[in-house]
């Protein structure tokens, strides 16, 4: 039996004497290696055959091709693919077959011509593209950079400064900009987009049309002093923006190569480099995630029996406070419907008035139209009463965390909704089957918790019970991916995934600070980790309300592992609460901008005192990397926890819950994927040791414990690190 193929081209010669190219690769046309070597032999093909005169490349079901296939890279990996020998794409196939070809190529693009897609047309004498499809280049997303010729036909087609922004920052233009920027030639509707692109290939044959090879224009490069001064600024930005990455600049070393010594030395420098950067721990990191993210709606028992997401038409949601606004803002800014019901008229009105905001936001920069803006508050209707909650489909509870009020709640809800709807909680603290406690529709109550702003953050934590049936699972997978969020189903317990893993990071740097390290110096290192904030920034940023309770939780839950602090109570007791107040660990100006507060100092000698510590020299001459991994590895030791638990399906899960939820850096690939590359032995016996000094907070769980005694790695799943146990 052959083996299973990865997508393919065709050829289709017309009357005409024009050879239509399809890259066939659904969903969206990426360029595997075998449609990479189809592509080549057609070409080839059309190149020998009397009856062609010219080519078109397009892609099926309108889109032209979404990049190279990175699985690719898995595959050489693995050994089922051998490697192909440096440039053999870029520079055999784009370039000498396809560029230099002696008949002229047009790419009829539609939908999205992204990385490689995008780079193949760069590489043909024309692009004809339908409106609005999508233009770009986000390699650098993925830890690898534009490898078929991006990096040295882009700058020669919009110039640098433009092909500089569009591949340091993966943003794609859309067909209208691509024309006006001169990487597009002519912009037709879809209808049209074939003939335009048949006539256009064989005006370039019969010399009505310019035949143009991209790499070989030059007037749109600068000269070469101020293309040096702008390539010196775009390094001195990336290395501020990337600190910890190196492939960004390994990137514009290509670019700079081919405006130096021209683009034949560019094409090798980039074959070169593209070639060294996925050995890079930072992209195989990356490409972790890109999988990890894709792979977090593929839950065992649930998704693979066969179920049907069941059409979501109407959505209501109790409390428009902040939470509440924001999943309203989500779901009607992806065409949901949505009830927003509040106790009073003065609250509804906020909520609504909040909805208002986010979107009006929306309209100021730019990135929606007054008539959209108008279009997408009328799906929005308030409400005081459960009287229009009779045809919902699914309901979403975001009030206060307040047990009794959402046990209420819920009861009136199995009295109004209809006996499909689904009973959605968005609580981040309290046990679900709490909440359902006082209904009889346990198997439709189900977790939806948000991460704040949440119209923004893209993580969405489906919460299951025991009783949750896969049906409402399956259906909140599906409202997930329709409203742009990560869905990560996880079970039910104290913080579930993200803010379980979590509490140890901030109660860890308190345990610091107690016991003499610098607070502002942990917050640095964090940053230099690549983490959004450090720990005492994001306390000020959520407010000390939230943080003491949220941390009561976890000390009432985990009494023998967590760390008690009385430096924010202190605080609170002067009125400081964090950044609303003007006051926390740090001062901030009218401009919210946080500088160090001298008077810390007294907070935290007094929760000494009062804690009886006292400062221990050697945490106070912690370095950098010693900080990380005091406050680190305690969220590695709960994340062991969580998986043993079963609380999430996979390591991975919690990989992509970590740096959706809490902006752990991607290029570190998540919490388990971090700690593997470090090592469950090391982990192990630093917590070992610190546990011993300062107690059971360090204390190394059993799971890590027996993991790190046969070095397998904390991310195998349950069964297959067992077989290595």
């Amino acid at each position: 039996m052959a083996s299973r193929t990865k997508g393919k081209t065709t050829i289709e010669v017309g009357g005409d004497g024009v050879a239509v190219i399809t890259l066939i690769n659904p969903p969206v046309n990426s360029l595997s290696f075998d449609v990479l070597d189809n592509l080549k032999s057609n070409y080839e093909e059309a190149l020998s055959r009397n009856d062609v005169k010219a080519i078109v490349i397009t892609g099926a079901k309108g889109k032209f091709s979404g990049g190279f296939d990175i699985s690719g890279f898995g595959e050489i990996q693995k050994g089922t693919r051998k490697e192909p020998k440096v440039g053999y794409i870029s520079i055999d196939i784009i370039t000498d077959l396809l560029e230099a070809a002696r008949k002229p190529s047009v790419a009829a693009i539609d939908g999205l011509a992204l990385g490689g897609g995008l780079e193949l047309s760069m590489a043909c004498h024309a692009r004809i593209s339908a409106p609005g499809a999508q233009l770009g280049l986000p390699e650098l997303q993925l830890g690898v950079i534009p490898g078929f010729g991006g990096t040295q036909r882009l700058p020669r087609l919009v110039g640098l400064t433009k092909a500089l922004e569009m591949i340091l920052t993966s943003k794609p233009v859309k067909a209208e900009e691509g024309h006006s920027l001169g990487l597009i030639d002519a912009v037709v509707p879809p209808a049209e987009l074939l003939n335009a692109a048949r006539r256009w290939a064989l005006d370039i044959a019969e010399r009505r049309k310019p035949w143009v090879s991209s790499v070989l224009k030059t007037d749109k490069l600068p000269p070469l002093g101020e293309a040096r001064e702008i390539l010196k600024f775009a390094k001195e930005q990336t290395r501020k923006q990337a600190p910890n990455m190196k492939h960004p600049l390994m990137c514009l070393e290509a670019v700079e190569v081919g405006i130096v010594s021209g683009p034949r030395a560019g094409l090798q420098k980039e074959a070169e480099v593209g070639a060294q950067v996925v050995r890079l721990d930072t992209t195989k990191s990356l490409i972790h995630v890109f999988f990890s993210q894709r792979g977090t709606s593929k839950v065992p028992g649930v998704t693979d029996r066969g179920l049907v997401p069941r059409k979501i038409k109407k959505v209501a949601i109790i409390g428009g406070g902040l939470m509440g606004s924001g999943i309203a803002t989500a779901l009607i800014l992806s065409n949901y419907p949505v009830v927003l019901k509040e106790v009073n008229e003065k609250f509804l009105e906020a909520g609504i008035g909040r909805v208002k905001a986010n979107l009006q936001s929306r309209v100021k920069k730019g990135r929606m139209s007054q008539e959209k803006f108008e279009k997408t508050m009328s799906l929005l209707k308030g409400s005081l009463d459960y009287e229009s909650f009779r045809d919902v489909d699914m309901v979403i509870e975001a009030v206060i965390e307040n047990i009794s009020l959402k046990q209420q709640i819920f009861a009136d809800l199995e009295k109004y909704c209809p006996q499909h709807c689904i009973l959605a909680s968005n609580t981040s603290t309290i046990d679900l089957n709490k909440i359902g406690e006082r209904t009889k529709s346990q198997d439709r109550i189900v977790g939806a918790h948000f991460f704040s702003p949440a119209h923004v953050m893209p993580l969405l934590e489906i919460v299951r019970t025991d009783h949750t049936s896969a049906q409402v699972i399956v259906d909140l997978l599906d409202v997930g991916k329709k409203i742009k969020k990560t869905p990560v189903v996880v079970g039910n317990c104290t913080g579930f995934a993200v803010n379980r893993m979590f509490f140890p990071y901030t109660q860890a740097a308190m345990f610091l600070a107690e016991h003499g390290t610098d607070p502002y110096l942990i917050d640095r290192a964090a940053s230099k980790f690549g983490m959004p904030m450090g720990p005492f920034r994001l306390c000020d940023l959520v407010g000390f309300g939230v943080a003491i309770a949220t941390a009561t939780q976890f000390i009432e839950n985990f009494p023998e592992r967590t760390n008690k602090s009385m430096i924010i109570p202190l605080m609170q007791e002067d009125k400081r609460a964090g950044e609303a107040t003007g006051k926390g660990f740090y001062l901030y100006d009218d401009k919210r901008k946080a500088k160090p507060d001298p008077e810390l100092k007294k907070y935290i000698e007094k929760a000494r005192s009062m804690s009886g510590v006292s400062v221990d020299p050697k945490l106070a001459k912690l370095s950098e990397k010693e900080i990380i991994e005091m406050m680190f590895f305690p969220v590695v030791n709960e994340a062991c926890r969580v998986f043993a638990e079963g609380i999430a399906v996979k390591a991975s899960d919690l990989d992509i819950a970590g740096i959706m939820g809490m902006g752990f850096p991607p290029y570190r690939g998540g919490i388990m994927h971090w700690a593997d590359s470090i090592g469950s032995k090391y982990i192990h016996s630093k917590l070992d040791e610190w546990s011993k000094s300062y107690g059971d907070f360090f204390v190394p769980c059993a799971f890590l414990a027996e993991r790190a005694s046969k070095g397998a790695p904390l991310s195998a799943p349950l069964e297959q690190a067992r077989s290595r146990l």
